[in-house]
């Protein structure tokens, strides 16, 4: 089955660069089963839209993601409708609009995952992530290749 892996977020804002980092790690290590698209859409929707237009199974979305809990806390959400990305936070206004989009294409995939990470801070103009957030991509690469196995099951 074709499944997408996209990393959200602004390299350039800290931590706000987590989905990117994922995704660039997991093409680096190259553990991701044969038919998954990895794509590092930034801060721009668009491309995961476009990318969608070809049907896939599951799509896992990756990005920093404001809830309330201790920085580099790690999130494993199913969505069941595009309605509720857009209400867990701010944060997630990119890629929920990049998964109405998606809906409105009639593009969406059957499977929607988010997986995302509790930032220490995305104000400062810096292409460092912090300690536990960096600590947090472990997790998450173990947690995004969880989800690309099931898939295969």
């Amino acid at each position: 089955p074709r499944m997408v892996v996209a990393g959200f977020g602004n390299v350039l804002r800290g931590d706000d660069g987590f989905g990117v980092e994922v995704v660039r790690r997991l093409q680096e290590e190259g553990s991701a089963p044969a038919g998954t698209v990895l794509l590092e859409v930034g801060t721009g929707g668009i491309a995961l839209a476009q990318e969608l237009l070809t049907p896939c199974q599951r799509l896992v979305v990756v990005d920093a993601m404001t809830r309330g809990g201790a920085p580099g806390s790690l999130y494993v959400v199913q969505v069941e409708g595009v309605e509720p990305a857009r209400s867990i936070d701010m944060h997630m206004a990119v890629p929920a609009r990049a998964l109405g989009l998606a809906q409105v294409l009639g593009a969406l995939p059957p499977e929607v995952f988010l997986v995302g990470c509790e930032p220490a801070s995305t104000d400062d103009l810096t292409m460092e992530l912090s300690p536990c957030v960096n600590v947090a991509v472990d997790s998450a690469l173990a947690a995004v290749q969880t989800l690309l196995r099931r898939a295969h099951g």
